[in-house]
């Protein structure tokens, strides 16, 4: 069955029929004709099947190097030398999904091939919560204590990113010199490593780690205006804010994931502390009802007066926050809202204007956050509209981003013309999220991790499930 896809000139009235359609009708002649559990495992095996076919592709055009050109059938490094992104970012989907020989030569590869002793200067953000989080991750998974030395080496030549004179971190680092750039950094740089750190202390008994990540939180914590709010840049030798904009969205987004996961993960009553206190006051400034639905806008950190009525892919990460950090009736309001912004084009843009549903921006680079929070919403209340929800957006991903030779993101939401791209957080985060969805709960015991940013799964007491290393 084909994926129902709405085209942009769809009438309202068309368009609420259809999304009940969706999520109502569907469903109940589906479960009427099999078992609710074997219509996910179905799904599940569909998963793993593009998922395969995604990895076979990556593994025969790029192998050994960190993303895929799926059109062009070639590869891309992020800095001019392979850090093996994708078979990083990838590997714990491989072993959650059963697949044992490909993640068997997966880790030989990261074993015998991934170092970090190259002088590059690389993002602190993107190669924490990618490379160090899967490390991590896959770590707990194997116990293969090559990925603990990995990880403890990448986590050595991060840390003179904290030397600044507030603590807070500077965005690039160097990881032969150590020199570090990037002064002008935004929230979600500066407070996205606590969940990798703090595990990395956890593992070595070296508290160094999490220390310096948690007073680089605490700092931005403290320099929060008056309501309650962050703007989206600050200068991290100074503290001075930049731009005043506040939002949930790319450049503020995971700090706030970081605040209450951090409290889950480690029962750390600071964070415990500080996400409550940023999420009421997020929950009181941002909210904006149009029609009836739920969205957050983009408003001035100082007043909380509405600057741009814009939400878009990026946002839709905060209904899985607002369930975990207890607000969970809030989090199906918003849900709705996020896939409605999916159904309303056949796949989501990165950004609209949701006071009347216009396009801002009209790229899908493959985004994972509106299934990553579809699924937390199935994990939280197991209402079986969200599966049938996770297979509108399989279908549609499907759909819309397989190629020949892969999957690519899409430079237009509407017209669906490819990008010459496959972001490495698509095997961490689209497919698992889309598989866990619909596999069995013992696939990943929801309530004995806590998700970092990139969907990389960390155990909040590591024993984790003994897979066993396939080399040691």
């Amino acid at each position: 069955m084909k994926p129902i896809l709405i085209d942009r000139r769809t009438s309202n009235v068309t368009l609420v029929i259809l999304f009940v359609l969706t999520c109502t009708t569907i469903p109940s002649l589906l479960y009427a004709q099999t078992s609710f559990g074997a219509l996910r495992q179905r799904y599940a095996e569909r998963v793993k099947h593009e998922f395969l076919f995604a990895w076979n592709n990556y593994k025969k055009y790029a192998w050994g190097h960190d993303e895929l050109k799926p059109l062009t059938k070639t590869y891309y490094d992020w800095y001019g030398k392979s850090i093996l992104m994708t078979p990083v970012d990838g590997y714990d989907t491989m072993v959650l999904m059963g697949l044992k020989k490909q993640a068997a030569e997966d880790e030989r590869l990261i074993d015998d091939s991934l170092s970090f002793d190259k002088d590059i200067s690389v993002s602190n953000f993107e190669i924490t919560i990618r490379m160090l989080g899967g490390l991590l991750s896959g770590y707990e998974l194997n116990h293969d204590k090559k990925f603990l030395e990995l990880a403890t080496d990448l986590a050595n030549r991060l840390l003179p990113v904290y030397n600044s004179p507030t603590g807070m971190p500077y965005r690039f680092v160097n990881l032969k010199t150590g020199k570090v750039s990037g002064k002008v950094s935004n929230p979600a740089e500066i407070g996205s490593e606590t969940l990798e750190m703090g595990t990395l202390s956890r593992l070595t008994g070296n508290p160094v780690y999490f220390e310096k990540a948690k007073k680089a939180v605490v700092t931005l914590f403290s320099h929060r205006s008056k309501i309650g709010l962050v703007g989206s840049s600050i200068n991290v030798e100074t503290g001075q804010w930049g731009d005043p904009e506040s939002h949930i969205s790319g450049g503020i987004d995971s700090y706030y994931e970081y605040l209450v996961k951090a409290w889950k993960l480690f029962g750390d009553k600071d964070f415990e502390r500080m996400w409550k206190e940023s999420a009421a006051a997020v929950n009181k400034y941002l909210p904006q009802r149009v029609n009836g639905e739920l969205w957050y806008g983009r408003v001035n950190m100082n007043t909380g007066k509405l600057m741009q009525p814009y939400f878009g892919a990026l946002d839709a990460y905060f209904p899985a926050e607002l369930a975990l950090g207890g607000y969970l009736k809030q989090a199906e309001e918003l849900q709705n809202s996020c896939y409605k912004m999916w159904l309303y084009y056949g796949i989501e843009p990165e950004t609209i204007n949701y006071t009347n549903m216009a396009i801002v921006d009209s790229a899908y680079v493959l985004r994972p956050e509106n299934i990553e929070s579809n699924y937390y919403m199935w994990e939280f209340t197991h209402d079986p509209e969200y599966v049938c929800r996770a297979e509108t957006y399989f279908k549609t991903f499907v759909y819309d981003c397989k190629v020949k030779n892969g999957f690519a993101s899409l430079a237009n939401a509407v017209t669906k013309r490819k990008i010459n791209e496959t972001p490495s957080y698509m095997f961490a985060e689209v497919f698992k999220y889309l598989y866990l969805t619909f596999a069995h709960a013992s696939t990943l015991p929801f309530n004995k991790i806590v998700f970092n940013t990139e969907a990389h799964p960390l155990w909040k007491n590591f024993k984790g499930p003994n897979q066993g290393s396939n080399r040691y």
